[in-house]
């Protein structure tokens, strides 16, 4: 990316890391010089969207319990969720959770684009959906929010599991002969263990930096009581303490 700036301005404030860049810019691959800061280069795992027709998810929420925006009558649902499609104003939904949660397990089976971004505003009661192009994501670990009793995966753990983690090992030692058969980055994908997230959905999602984590707020929620790391690893990552009430 390259900052339509002058190279010989003294600013400082364009040259610097923004917060929203954290996992979609690299902090360090920049030229030195007076294009430093101004020339970012995208971190490795980055992905840029090419876009994907709005038109099957308007269907797909109108067939959820979606009333699109004409038909909508404000003083029958005053506190009913708005619902944007890239932008666009397409109707109102009275029980949002549920459609969320739809949208969603929809998109990590991979019946939707891994593309798609669901935001969901409660303060503003707005649920917003993103499948245009040019949007930048990362991706990241899911983590299983239900108790699954096919794949025996509790609630709260990684989905990704140590069975699929040696077929990928075994895979890497041994290459299958036919390519359709291979696990691959495609194939996480398409079993949910990767999911990207663009700078817009991070902001509504919780993301723990660590497995050590997910492993702590398990504990919390089982009421045990966690010390805090004391060591003396001036490496360290700093955590702020948790809120039993929040966590």
């Amino acid at each position: 990316t390259n900052t339509p700036i002058g190279r010989d301005g003294k600013l400082a404030k364009p040259r610097q890391l923004h917060n929203t860049h954290w996992g979609l810019v690299c902090p360090a691959e920049t030229p030195e010089g007076q294009a430093c800061g101004l020339v970012k280069n995208l971190s490795l795992m980055c992905y840029v969207s090419v876009g994907s027709p709005s038109e099957p998810l308007i269907e797909f929420m109108i067939n959820r319990g979606m009333e699109v925006v004409e038909e909508y009558e404000p003083l029958r649902y005053p506190h009913a969720t708005k619902i944007f499609v890239n932008g666009v104003w397409c109707g109102v939904h009275s029980d949002p959770k549920h459609l969320v949660s739809q949208v969603l397990d929809t998109r990590r089976k991979s019946y939707l684009q891994y593309e798609v971004s669901l935001v969901r505003d409660i303060r503003d009661r707005e649920f917003k959906v993103f499948s245009d192009a040019g949007r930048v994501m990362r991706p990241v670990f899911t983590v299983q929010q239900e108790d699954d009793h096919e794949s025996g995966i509790a609630k709260g753990a990684l989905v990704l599991t140590k069975d699929l983690v040696n077929k990928l090992a075994k895979e890497q030692a041994e290459p299958p002969e036919d390519p359709s058969m291979k696990i691959g980055w495609e194939g996480l994908i398409r079993a949910g263990t990767i999911e990207y997230l663009d700078a817009e959905e991070e902001e509504t999602a919780m993301i723990c930096m660590t497995p050590e984590d997910l492993d702590l707020y398990r504990m919390q929620k089982a009421g045990y009581v966690v010390d805090d790391d004391n060591t003396d690893d001036p490496n360290r990552r700093l955590k702020t303490k948790t809120n039993p009430t929040t966590h």
